[in-house]
């Protein structure tokens, strides 16, 4: 395995309190990328240097270690500028990954779509153009492995025109796919059932409770980033009303903005949302800033007005976990997507947020006024319809304002 030094710059004293944690995090991507982390380097300064990123006798003590050590990556815990990047390689004689860089590289072991690697391939290459100069006789030189993932060592020694060549291929491949999205999106929109998006940190269990959910057994996995793309079925609650449940990437803090741009597409199914149900690992220590890490990136891709639901999962892991199940209140429940523990209740929240202002009725419409069937299903959700004699008789959830108009033709309120 590729031996790395982690490296983290705290400018504030949030920074700097925030450190161990945001390092242990790096740790965790770095073994994800298959690295294993020799050591981690602490440093405080005012602000970073524009020519290292860290002070300069900060690179002597790298250099240094790297002498004592023999190959090491060093792995900064931020996005460093194409210069820094540069400087950083020729002062340590070693390769050197920023964390945009690193999040990218596991992207691409992820990807298994089409579109995932379309997507991935896209936010590399974007976040490799302003590096190029010089690149390709660096990776040349250090070799492979941590962070020369996805496009290759080739695409980086081509010239300027065939990288943006390969860009415009790439986002005009996208554009197929977010039509084709757009145009499944806009199909479940015409049949008026509600949509669930299930968001939030990295690994905290959002394809477990998918899977809950929707009663379906795709791969779900410890590992960072397991999902990427975007899976949408359509489930029902117990008392059979359908609603359709979306798994999303998982964010991160940091999250690199080549991703959010490439990935547009996969998050626009955030933005359709009904009700986002945010998940919430409660036994991670960071629980609390990784939710703030994903309220911003919602805010950021527009999704800050979306009602949100939040799930705190994982109580099974939880010496009190059971009792937590009391707590269930406001915009909170908890619940253990493995074990089954409160989803029940969690379904019971979603039904009501998403089903808000909507009744059933009973409708007996005569068969020779089709105008109305058609109208009727632009206004109402059609849960079951049969013939008798000359009538269509329907079951719907509907806005009772929004069909008064149909009264003389109600049946049966439930």
């Amino acid at each position: 395995m590729e031996q790395a030094v982690l490296v983290h710059l705290a400018t504030s004293a949030g920074e700097k309190l925030e450190g161990p944690e945001s390092l242990a995090e790096l740790e965790g991507l770095t073994r994800a990328a298959g690295g294993v982390v020799l050591e981690k380097i602490f440093q405080v300064r005012p602000a970073p240097s524009p020519r290292f990123y860290v002070g300069e006798g900060k690179v002597e003590e790298l250099r240094l270690l790297r002498d004592r050590a023999g190959p090491v990556t060093f792995v900064f815990d931020d996005k460093l500028s194409p210069t820094q990047q540069r400087n950083l390689e020729s002062a340590l004689e070693a390769k050197v990954v920023d964390r945009t860089q690193l999040i990218l590289d596991i992207f691409a072991l992820r990807a298994r779509s089409t579109e995932g690697k379309l997507q991935v391939e896209l936010a590399q290459l974007r976040y490799l153009l302003p590096r190029l100069a010089g690149r390709g006789k660096a990776l040349s030189r250090l070799g492979g492995g941590i962070g020369t993932r996805g496009p290759g060592e080739k695409k980086l020694e081509a010239d300027r025109r065939h990288i943006q060549d390969r860009i415009t291929k790439i986002q005009r491949d996208l554009r197929a796919v977010a039509r084709r999205r757009a145009g499944q999106r806009q199909s479940r929109k015409e049949s008026l059932i509600p949509l669930v998006a299930l968001v939030g940190y990295t690994s905290v269990g959002k394809s477990t409770l998918f899977n809950r959910l929707a009663g379906e057994s795709t791969m779900t996995s410890p590992a960072l980033f397991a999902t990427l793309d975007p899976l949408v079925r359509r489930a029902r609650f117990d008392d059979g009303l359908p609603y359709f449940l979306s798994d999303t990437v998982g964010f991160i803090r940091k999250l690199p903005v080549e991703l959010v741009v490439s990935f547009k597409a996969t998050l626009e199914e955030v933005l359709e949302a009904d009700l986002i149900v945010h998940v919430l690992d409660l036994s991670a220590p960071g629980c609390e800033a990784q939710a703030e890490a994903v309220t911003k990136t919602l805010g950021d891709i527009g999704a800050a007005e979306i009602p949100v639901l939040k799930a705190y999962n994982k109580i099974d892991r939880l010496p009190d976990g059971p009792g937590l199940l009391s707590r269930n209140a406001g915009d909170a429940v908890y619940v253990s997507a493995a074990t089954g523990e409160g989803v029940s209740d969690l379904k019971d929240r979603m039904r009501r947020s998403i089903y808000r202002g909507l009744h059933p009725f009973e409708l007996r419409l005569p068969r020779s006024s089709s105008g109305l069937l058609d109208s009727l299903g632009r206004r109402a959700l059609i849960l079951k319809k049969q013939e008798d004699g000359d009538y269509h008789v329907l079951r719907v959830m509907a806005d009772p304002e929004r069909i008064v108009d149909l009264a003389p033709f109600i049946s049966r309120g439930e």
